[in-house]
């Protein structure tokens, strides 16, 4: 079984270390895992550590937000439903050890930068709401970072340090979190401070971090929401190929529990016919703990198909960050050979 998405405490988790996500990883008996965090790659080593002590196969992927300032003024929503022009980017199949030219690594290092000081003036601007709401509860900033991160800090540490605050015992920890993350830091709320332009790279930026590192371009798509709607971007599934194309990308993913199995059938097998690698992942970049072992969201496991799809997807990541350069069928086999080398250990 493979997943080939999943956040830890490196950016954002559901775990509170890789160790504990390796090991519900083993005990799901999903034997294929990828470490997927946004803007780093400094959980790798733990990755590969971990991995290497569970006979698991590692992946290394990476997280980046792209502007595309044109479908930005047309309003046009890409993969994130709620900002038009914003696109989620994932690195797939990086080198490891990591490795990266001077230019990609600092700007790296500006992109998370810029992210926690935009966290850090929407943690000013949370506190002095709870001041205007009589609560006697101040934020601070940098113990969240030294505490509650890894060194990037997120609006969902704003969310879990408040809660914390707020109610340590909660029954339900997870679902409060979000509850405040949505009434008080998201789009509208009282503590949101919108990011600056500078916060984002236009796609070219992003793909050449992403080369930079060895890895493969690999668009998130969404696929269709609760009421099978499609973002702008995504509906037509063939002018989206091509623009994908265009833009140099040949690799796609999907978060599975996203989506319903007749779609995600319908559009991997499309993507995978035009050419492209396929992969699923469940991320657990949010507080609520689900199974690492990957199901849609109208069945409780991935079908045989899917599987099929997953894990050739998964084999075809394995050799690029080998360093192999091949057809796609001849990657899939290759790769399938270098993961079978060590889950049979």
């Amino acid at each position: 079984m493979v997943n080939a998405h999943i956040h830890t405490p490196y950016s954002f988790s559901a775990f509170g270390s890789i160790s504990e996500a390796l090991d519900k990883a083993e005990a799901e008996g999903v034997r294929v895992v990828g470490i997927n965090d946004f803007y780093t790659t400094k959980g790798f080593r733990e990755w590969h550590d971990g991995c290497a002590e569970r006979s698991l196969y590692p992946l290394y992927g990476i997280e980046l937000i792209a502007l595309d300032t044109g479908m930005q003024s047309k309003g046009l929503r890409v993969n994130d439903p709620g900002n038009p022009g914003r696109i989620y980017l994932s690195g797939k199949g990086l080198a490891y050890p990591p490795k990266m030219n001077e230019e990609a690594s600092g700007e790296l290092a500006r992109l998370r930068s810029e992210a926690n000081a935009q966290v850090a003036r929407m943690c000013d601007k949370l506190n002095g709401y709870l001041q205007s709401e009589g609560l006697n509860i101040r934020l601070d900033f940098d113990q969240i970072k030294s505490k509650l991160t890894r060194g990037l800090v997120r609006e969902r540490h704003l969310a879990k340090a408040l809660r914390l605050a707020l109610y340590p015992d909660a029954e339900n920890p997870a679902a409060l979190e979000g509850e405040l993350r949505s009434r008080l830091l998201k789009a509208g709320g009282p503590a949101f401070v919108p990011e600056e332009p500078t916060a984002f790279l236009p796609v070219e930026g992003v793909r050449s971090i992403i080369e930079a590192a060895g890895g493969l371009v690999t668009y998130p798509f969404l696929g269709d929401n609760a009421k099978g709607g499609f973002t702008d971007f995504e509906e037509d599934l063939q002018k989206a190929v091509d623009q994908l194309r265009s833009l140099g990308i040949c690799s796609a993913e999907f978060i599975t529990t996203r989506n319903s199995t007749a779609v995600l059938e319908r559009y991997s097998s499309y993507l995978e016919d035009e050419g492209f690698i396929v992969s699923f992942g469940s991320e657990h970049n949010t507080p609520a703990m689900e199974p690492l072992l990957l199901r849609t969201r109208d069945s409780e496991s991935l079908s045989e198909k899917l599987q099929a799809v997953n894990y050739r997807g998964a084999c075809a990541i394995a050799a690029h960050q080998a360093g192999l350069r091949l057809p796609r069928e001849a990657m899939i086999e290759e790769g399938d050979r270098l993961i079978q080398k060590v889950l049979s250990v």
